[in-house]
């Protein structure tokens, strides 16, 4: 019984030692494993790359699309602001047009006065006390009524000795002057007036129509050339 045992153990002690000195058969499945792992990890590296290589494709294409829509809405900016300019000059331009012309009516029906009293200033001969103080009276409104007129940009024309000119005076009358040629005024009817440049009212003037001896003796010779011409034509007929 005893040896049996022995022999057991004997067995076991050899089945042991085969065990130790028996060869490695795991390194083909650990490489393997490795294999494994590499490949995955390359083919994960690969699609990673991919991956960054569409988002920066599409980071492209959404920055190229963003700086197009930042082009179009500076264009739109740009525009409705000069557009915005426009419409704001045209609007302070309108409004000083229409200042203008409520000034315009308002002085027009002024006007008639102020011609009133420059008549009475050289109608009026003050020859006593009383007459003169009326006159200074009056002289004063006159010059009030002047200064009114004058901050208003209202400005009278100067047009005596002037050539006419159909865009600021009226010819009532023509007539022929020894002093002034042709188409230049002889004396004002009525005063025109300025208004911040442009004409508020135009002037009534008498025009210069030229020398008028000069322009008869021009149609006596006129004539007598005819008459000579008739006459040599008669004699050269009766040959």
């Amino acid at each position: 019984m005893i040896e049996n045992q022995s022999d057991n153990i004997d067995n076991k002690e050899s089945d042991i030692s085969d065990l130790d000195n028996a060869p490695e058969d795991n390194s083909p499945l650990e490489d393997q494993i490795v294999e494994n792992d590499e490949s995955s990890s390359q083919k994960t590296g690969e699609i990673n790359t991919e991956e960054l290589k569409n988002t920066i494709s599409n980071n492209d294409a959404r920055l190229e699309q963003l700086e197009k829509e930042h082009e179009t809405l500076k264009n739109q900016y740009v525009r409705i602001s000069a557009d915005f300019d426009n419409f704001r000059k045209r609007q302070s331009r309108d409004q000083d047009d229409l200042k203008i012309q409520l000034v315009s009516k308002s002085l027009t029906a002024i006007l008639p006065i102020v011609d009133n009293f420059e008549r009475a200033r050289q109608q009026l001969k003050p020859e006593s006390e009383e007459a003169q103080a009326l006159h200074r009276s009056y002289q004063g409104l006159y010059k009030q009524l002047v200064e009114v007129l004058k901050q208003q940009g209202v400005a009278p024309m100067r047009v005596v000795g002037q050539q006419f000119d159909p865009n600021l005076h009226e010819a009532v009358l023509r007539e022929p002057s020894e002093e002034l040629k042709e188409d230049f005024i002889i004396e004002e009817l009525q005063r025109g007036y300025h208004l911040e440049g442009k004409v508020l009212r135009h002037a009534l003037v008498k025009v210069s129509m030229g020398p008028g001896k000069q322009n008869s003796q021009e149609e006596v010779e006129k004539d007598t050339v005819e008459v000579d011409i008739d006459s040599e034509e008669s004699t050269s007929e009766d040959v």
